[in-house]
């Protein structure tokens, strides 16, 4: 598989650096309101990924993180009259009903910025011991002149970079450079603060990504994903600070994915022109949602419209009525045993889009190609399954065909929606932070409870399933 990595500008093959074994880090979201189809974008992207490399045979440690420390954050909570705490365990419990529902696997962490504190510290402190970081009187600052390779990301003219942010005045207080960016800020009246060398305070956002990622996957990982628009200065920043403090590459393999559009402007919330994914689950099914946003190359920006999401309704149909098809036809067949080119040419299609599938896969996760390939497969199997001349074994071979490639980009053709209710997916989020604390016994206890109340939680390769107890 080959991959475009934004580091080199370039597709390279896509290696572990531990055998058989990858390492991803994807920039979760910030807790503070429902996720839009833009935030959704990359959670459905590189969970598609993570799919593809475990279906290769590949062991997939993948870490996604939640900031429920931050501006925003504590506005929305000022304004809703809440805790920060309380506002971001609300919006996790939100989060998971859309990322389940969509079928976004959970991450093997689901690391939180306000537990990882300790963590945050020692980062700091580390650039701190090694000269790359200083105290201001409203935080604590990384000095960029200390990285001689900051920049090597984005390729931004830093020259430029600097003229601009100095004519921003307030952008250089407590600065000695106006690109210095801040690893600990000072505490403020009315906001969370923890204790640390410097003083109370909260970390700022590019040190909690690169603290998670290093506490959690190590000093170098392979794979280090989110949107374009975080290339700078989100990733930039976290290679610096991160390279600075342990002296080692940082990343391997970045991956951004590009902006969803609405009339050709980027949807963000600042702008005003996004939808959330729980809106739009009110008009569509939440599999179609995902199946829109795969349509697409990762990389390419493309356009939000109700006619679009129209036509992927129209699409998906033409798949799950096909596999619905198959297996009607088949059952009712009376052809034992197929000899005919109808026969020999439904062999063929599946061997050769099965083919067109993986090498569109494999050629930088071209999940649009790879649809393609599942569609012509579909229009083989429906023109055999019309001729009345194909075995039914054949037939479901087809079909088993259409499942396993739609189940690797995270589609099931066959799956009837089913609503799990809020307090159930409360318990199990619970029970996986008490996975994660190692707190087994707790963790039994949950499922128990879980199961009194009708649903079954199942550990899967995959992730955590919950399903009714028929």
């Amino acid at each position: 598989m080959r991959v475009y990595n934004s580091l080199t500008r370039q597709k390279e093959e896509l290696t572990p650096l531990e055998n058989n074994h990858f390492r991803i880090y994807v920039c979760g979201p910030t807790v503070y309101d429902y996720f839009h189809l833009g935030n959704a974008r990359p959670f459905i992207v590189y969970d598609t990924l993570r799919r593809y490399l475990l279906w290769l045979g590949y062991q997939v440690t993948y870490v996604q993180n939640f900031t429920d420390i931050d501006d925003k954050v504590i506005i929305r909570a000022r304004t809703e009259g809440i805790s920060t705490a309380e506002l971001a365990g609300q919006m996790i419990r939100e989060y998971y009903k859309d990322a389940d529902a969509l079928n976004i696997m959970r991450a093997t962490i689901h690391p939180r910025a306000t537990e990882s504190i300790g963590d945050i510290i020692h980062l700091i402190q580390m650039l701190m011991d090694k000269g790359h970081a200083y105290t201001s009187h409203d935080g604590v600052y990384f000095s960029i002149d200390t990285f001689p390779a900051y920049g090597k990301l984005s390729g931004h003219n830093l020259n430029d970079l600097v003229a601009g942010a100095s004519e921003r005045m307030a952008e250089m207080e407590g600065k000695r450079n106006p690109l210095d960016f801040v690893l600990w800020k000072f505490k403020k009246d009315g906001e969370p603060s923890w204790p640390s060398p410097w003083g109370e305070g909260r970390p700022g956002w590019h040190i909690e990504c690169s603290a998670m990622s290093l506490a959690n996957l190590g000093e170098t990982i392979d794979i280090h994903a989110g949107g374009v628009d975080l290339t700078f200065p989100h990733h930039e920043n976290e290679i610096a600070q991160s390279e600075a403090a342990t002296g080692k590459p940082f990343v391997r393999y970045w991956m951004h994915n590009g902006y969803v559009n609405v009339d050709h402007e980027k949807m963000s919330k600042s702008a005003g022109n996004f939808f959330t994914v729980r809106d739009l689950a009110g008009k569509y099914p939440y599999p179609v949602i995902r199946f829109f946003i795969l349509q697409a190359h990762y990389r390419m920006p493309f356009n939000f419209s109700d006619d679009l999401l129209d036509a992927a309704v129209t699409s998906w149909q033409r798949i799950t009525s096909s596999v619905d098809h198959l297996a009607y036809v088949a059952a009712a067949s009376k052809v034992k045993s197929g000899d005919g080119s109808e026969e020999e040419d439904l062999a063929k299609a599946i061997e050769i889009f099965r083919h067109d599938w993986k090498e569109a896969m494999d050629d930088d996760l071209n999940t649009a190609d790879s649809i393609a390939a599942l569609f012509e497969l579909v229009r083989a199997a429906n023109t055999a399954a019309a001729s009345g001349r194909v075995a039914a074994d054949r037939l479901l071979e087809a079909r088993s065909a259409i499942l396993e490639l739609c189940g690797i980009l995270g589609l099931d053709p066959e799956k009837k929606e089913v609503a799990i209710p809020d307090e159930i997916m409360v318990l199990v989020e619970e029970r996986t932070r008490a996975k994660q604390d190692r707190d087994f016994e707790r963790a039994d206890t949950i499922r128990n409870e879980v199961l009194s109340k009708g649903y079954k939680i199942e550990d899967t390769p995959q992730g955590v399933r919950v399903i009714p107890v028929a």
